[in-house]
């Protein structure tokens, strides 16, 4: 029997050849240290023997290592003899990073008296499974992680283990959002019995895992779930109204796939967090104004591509959604977006790009007018004017100027 399946399912292998099914899949000879440069008793564990068996597993990944000891000090060596950063990443437990040539490898000192039982102290079963490399190649499963990925479910190992580390609670939700599995019954009920132990949790892991769970592939399914079971309850927006994520609208959009990721980011991770949550979970201050600006003008949306606002209301909203304005654009109608989303691509439409036709710099050396205040006003009349067709050419544009400039004259 090959190493694999006729399907190309790893899962299918026979048993015995199941472990050098995966070795052939890891790639080990791209790595950047040789296998056998680690100690004895070190095994390959989470994530990328899960993503071997979802055939997910690239070229390069984020390896993850168990060794018998002094991991930080395995680690440090390997940064100063191939060149990379050594990032210490628990100290009291020995877990840290070695970051080199685009590999992210992660070493921790094995917990407990035998791999065994560092593997049953982990978070969920598809993350508790291993291989080890010593003599022969062995996979250890002994959750049954291998079962929960044939059946595509996500099972807790144990309430304990959630307890101990409450992040994984949520960890568990970003990790459906990224294998689009299904969570099992009664580990849905252990999370939802313990949510209130993630206020816990220092705001950094808890954004870092949030902001992995807003770009997975299957976030849109997995975030009603996670609002249901009430995980975000104290960082969550109790006014979501004009705020939902409408997939029958923004699917047959025709954004590319990179415009389309960057505005579903922006509209699952308003949807998720209040204003006071974005900042309390210390998410940067360009994140928190991009998802507050958006926020105000969802509320605002009319159904009707906002035809209600006035000519400074609509400047406006060009102007604070002007790089995100097709978040906003996933909340309109279908022949809306499209009338948009043309308008938007054409970076010369005064309105979707707004911006005043001359500088600062122009206007004080053919006008007259001086630095301050009155400059800023001017140049914010001329943007208006220009965002509504009403300055064409220069010529106008100068004429509108020396028109404004002269009016304010008279009124000082």
């Amino acid at each position: 029997m090959s190493s694999t399946s006729d399907d190309g399912s790893i899962l299918k292998c026979d048993t015995k050849l199941l472990a050098k099914a995966v070795w052939e899949k890891l790639h080990a000879v791209q790595w950047p240290f040789l296998a056998n440069q680690l100690p004895a008793g070190s095994a390959l564990v989470g994530g990328a023997i899960r993503d071997v068996f979802l055939e997910k597993f690239g070229d390069r990944h984020d390896l993850d290592f168990v060794v018998p000891a002094k991991a930080i000090e395995l680690t440090r060596s390997f940064a100063k003899d191939l060149g990379g950063t050594c990032i210490v990443l628990d100290e009291e437990r020995d877990m840290a990073r070695l970051a080199l040539g685009g590999w992210t490898v992660d070493f921790a000192c094995q917990v407990g008296n035998s791999l065994e039982a560092d593997l049953l102290r982990r978070d969920y079963r598809v993350n508790a499974i291993a291989l080890t490399f010593d003599s022969d190649l062995k996979i250890l499963d002994p959750t049954g992680g291998l079962n929960d990925l044939k059946k595509k479910q996500l099972v807790a190992i144990s309430e304990k283990n959630l307890i101990d580390d409450p992040l994984r609670l949520l960890r568990g939700l970003r990790l459906l959002a990224e294998i689009g599995f299904l969570l099992e019954a009664k580990t849905r009920t252990l999370i939802k019995k313990h949510c209130n132990l993630l206020t816990k949790v220092a705001p950094e892991r808890i954004q870092n895992e949030i902001q992995k769970l807003v770009v997975a592939p299957w976030a849109d399914e997995v975030i009603p779930v996670l609002q249901g079971i009430g995980l975000l309850a104290p960082w969550e927006d109790s006014d979501t109204e004009g705020n939902q994520i409408l997939q029958d609208r923004y699917q047959p959009i025709a954004l590319n796939s990179k415009e389309l990721s960057k505005a579903l980011q922006l509209v699952r991770l308003t949807h998720l967090l209040s204003d006071a949550g974005l900042e309390f979970l210390r998410f940067s201050r360009s994140e928190c104004q991009r998802c507050k600006a958006l926020r105000k003008w969802q509320k605002r949306n009319d159904g009707k591509a906002f035809l209600h606002l006035s000519e400074s209301e609509r400047l406006q909203l060009h102007q604070d959604l002007e790089d995100d304005l097709p978040a906003l654009i996933l909340g309109l109608a279908f022949d809306d977006q499209v009338t948009w989303i043309k308008r938007w691509r054409d970076i010369s439409d005064p309105l979707f790009h707004p911006c005043a036709p001359l500088d600062g710099n122009i206007l004080k050396e053919v006008i007259g007018v001086p630095p301050g205040p009155a400059l800023g006003d001017l140049l914010r009349y001329l943007c208006h004017e220009r965002a509504f067709d009403r300055l064409r050419n220069a010529d106008e544009v100068l004429q509108a100027a020396r028109d404004w400039w002269q009016q304010k004259e008279t009124l000082l």
